[in-house]
């Protein structure tokens, strides 16, 4: 493909970078990246993809926008009130880009729909807000072999991991059973920072960017954790388990388990 004059203005920046350059910003224009859930993670994911000039984006929210969201939901507004997220995250992504289309599911992820939905796709971010759906979106990513950038945020921190099936770690490696439902605190229920999804939801969009140009070094067997209040990065290791019940060499979990997944609210 040939760059308009529109395109070599609105990505020059990137092409001038020799780890991009004008093939890696095709490579961009020709991606296709699923996200789970249009809140707080992402919402910052979809406007720097969009920006980055990702081909397509899908995304996938059965919420509609609420005054609530509006202290950390960038792509959401006081005229989208009521809204549904997809529409309103749609709007404003492809209003920022319009070489992107932005396909949007109003519906909730489920076992029976989350390998449809993400197979043509080549890379999966969860900005997911509770446990049953990061498993599921874990498992399902494992078993169809699609690179998952994985985040979660709470209160101060937030949690970013890159997982490569078939090359690292899972989720289930970090965390192989689910904890115990209301043992963790949701966001709606401890709170959250608005602007921690700004800075976890960023790094997942660059490690998204760096899987598709195949340039620099992903959080692949690394969970980066970053301490708001203190400003500061921990990286923590996570070597792969060979007895994982999903990634390992004799995998128990070979199907889908029926979870109770939710949506992204945060």
């Amino acid at each position: 493909m040939e760059f308009t004059e529109d395109q070599l203005q609105r990505y020059s920046r990137h092409i001038i970078l020799p780890e991009v350059g004008g093939k890696g910003q095709k490579k961009l224009l020709n991606a296709k990246v699923f996200i789970i859930g249009a809140g707080g993670l992402g919402c910052p994911v979809g406007y720097y993809l969009a920006a980055a000039g990702v081909g397509t984006i899908g995304m996938i929210d059965n919420d509609t926008v609420e005054l609530s969201n509006l202290q950390r939901q960038i792509a959401h507004s006081t005229r989208t009130l009521g809204m549904p997220k997809i529409d309103s995250a749609k709007n404003t992504f492809e209003a920022l880009n319009p070489d992107v289309k932005v396909v949007g599911i109003k519906e909730r992820i489920s076992k029976d729909n989350i390998k449809d939905l993400i197979k043509c796709y080549d890379v999966v971010v969860d900005g997911s807000d509770n446990f049953p759906t990061r498993y599921l979106v874990n498992d399902a990513c494992v078993m169809l072999k699609k690179p998952l950038v994985s985040g979660a945020i709470l209160r101060f921190e937030g949690q970013v991991t890159t997982i490569l099936p078939g090359d690292g770690h899972c989720y289930r490696c970090l965390f192989e059973e689910m904890p115990p439902a209301g043992l963790v605190p949701s966001c709606q229920e401890a709170g959250v920072i608005g602007a921690i999804t700004g800075v976890v939801g960023s790094l997942q969009a660059l490690e998204v960017v760096k899987l598709i140009l195949g340039k620099g070094e992903v959080l692949k067997n690394t969970l980066l954790i970053y301490d708001a209040l203190r400003t500061t990065f921990r990286r923590v290791k996570i070597p792969k388990n060979p007895d994982c019940p999903v990634c390992g060499s004799k995998p128990t979990i070979t199907e889908l388990q029926d979870y109770d997944a939710g949506y992204c609210r945060l």
